[in-house]
């Protein structure tokens, strides 16, 4: 991993009085960073080692909401806590935070025994370890979209989120004097991530007025995913130092582009691209062809992880860059999964399907799932599908609504053999409760058309 200190680094600039505050991280089910700032002396007399937390923090939702359903967490069982046991190898610096190193943590039972399986990190590294026994290292990238505004993240609470000006006022896809005026920003984004020891490659400008990108360098699929979480922290708190607000919404406004975060993934042997194959067709070796395959076959069954909202499939809609369709193709963006790179050591497939609201964990590690069943199973690619693929028929779609997600997901013997049982069904039961929170919901759309009308 290339967080940039080592456990004596950190001693030594907590003794020089460099740092004074150590942020221990675990990721919730919503992909968002939960944990304590530790002042650094105490980090080093015992946190280091391990803390603790409420293991409500794997059963709430967006607001935070205590939600019954949960074998593992209920009023029922106590609400105990989970141990947080800080990985001392993913110990970096904030740079945007004066003083402040943080760490990423693992969640384990309250006796600091057993990785807690339905923690988003521990269903990663799960399948990480199934692909290394079959001789797999996973590399993976996640490209990130998100919209800046100018407004402040009070201002806009307090509006409703009602009135929101994006920082361009017009597309600035690729433009380079559009983005100037968020340079203050994305700069500092940029700098500050690079500094923390995240090797940011660029941003850009994006599909629509107030959208940006932001691309790290590939890596292991746990540092990936690490990374993610971390930029999206990053990208919120940078914003918000400037007088700013961000959104990974997958879709804002009905009007206006979907926020994506694509997945790039291949796997490695012997420090080699193993879906490389310079004699086969395209460059993609059988493995990469199986890989595919696996993922095709499993595309609706894990939609729910790369689109985990009733937001999220707003998203998908033609014309939009967002896929419809659970279909490959070659340097496609109306595919579900392109590949990137043909005939080159870098090829790869591209996911195309999520949206910037995913868990990276949880959308890494059903990805990587499925790609080794189709690896163990022999399956076999189907040809490439070509041109416009919005409208082509009798190919699988990827689900409309959460609701059928969560039905996919909850019938799925594939992930509760690779997830477990009890993950599929926790996880289930959080999409259940999204679905059962926006039903009861009356919209300014309800009351738009309605109020007169109906």
């Amino acid at each position: 991993m290339p967080a940039n200190m080592t456990f004596q680094a950190l001693k030594a600039a907590i003794k020089a009085g460099e740092i004074d505050t150590v942020i221990t991280c675990a990721c919730d089910m919503q992909g968002r960073l939960q944990g304590k700032r530790f002042h650094a002396m105490h980090f080093l007399d015992s946190a280091y080692e391990e803390t603790h937390c409420c293991n409500y923090l794997l059963a709430t939702d967006l607001e935070m909401v205590t939600v019954q359903g949960y074998e593992a967490s209920s009023w029922n069982r106590g609400y105990g806590d989970y141990t947080l046991k800080p990985n001392l190898d993913t110990i970096r610096r904030v740079p945007w935070l004066p003083g402040t190193a943080m760490v990423m943590c693992d969640l384990y039972d309250h006796h600091g025994h057993t990785l807690v399986a339905h923690a988003p990190r521990s269903v990663l590294m799960a399948q990480v370890v199934r692909a290394r026994a079959m001789g797999f290292e996973p590399m993976m990238a996640t490209e990130l979209e998100f919209y800046l505004f100018e407004e402040t993240y009070p201002q806009l609470f307090d509006a409703k989120y009602r009135e929101m000006t994006p920082v361009s006022r017009y597309n600035i896809d690729y433009g380079i004097m559009g983005s100037a005026r968020d340079e203050p920003v994305m700069r500092d984004l940029r700098n500050h991530l690079y500094n923390a020891g995240i090797p940011v490659e660029c941003t850009k400008g994006e599909a629509d007025a107030g959208q940006e990108e932001i691309n790290a360098k590939y890596s292991d699929a746990i540092d990936t995913a690490d990374m993610h979480a971390i930029i999206k922290w990053a990208t919120k708190e940078i914003a918000q130092n400037h007088g700013k607000s961000a959104t990974f919404m997958a879709k804002y406004h009905h009007d206006k582009a979907g926020s994506s975060s694509h997945v790039h993934q291949s796997l490695w042997a012997g420090g080699k691209n193993i879906f490389y194959d310079a004699e086969a067709k395209h460059g993609m070796s059988a493995v990469m062809q199986s890989y595919m395959a696996g993922q095709l076959a499993h595309a609706r069954e894990f939609a729910y992880f790369l689109a985990p909202y009733v937001n999220s499939y707003k998203r998908f809609c033609v014309g939009m860059f967002a896929p419809t369709k659970a279909v490959w193709s070659l340097d496609n963006r109306t595919a579900g999964f392109r590949v990137c790179g043909e005939d080159t050591k870098g090829v790869r497939v591209e996911c195309r399907i999520g949206g910037a609201d995913l868990n990276p964990y949880l959308a890494c590690a059903a990805l990587l799932a499925a790609g080794l069943d189709g690896i163990e199973k022999g399956m076999k690619l189907q040809p490439a599908i070509s041109g416009d693929l919005y409208g082509a028929g009798d190919v699988t779609a990827i689900p409309h609504s959460l609701l059928e997600a969560a039905e996919e997901l909850r019938g799925s013997d594939f992930l509760k053999s690779a997830f477990g049982a009890d993950v599929v069904a926790h996880y289930h039961r959080a999409a259940l409760w999204e679905v059962e929170e926006s039903l009861r919901v009356v919209t300014d759309w309800d009351r738009a058309r309605g109020f007169e009308r109906a």
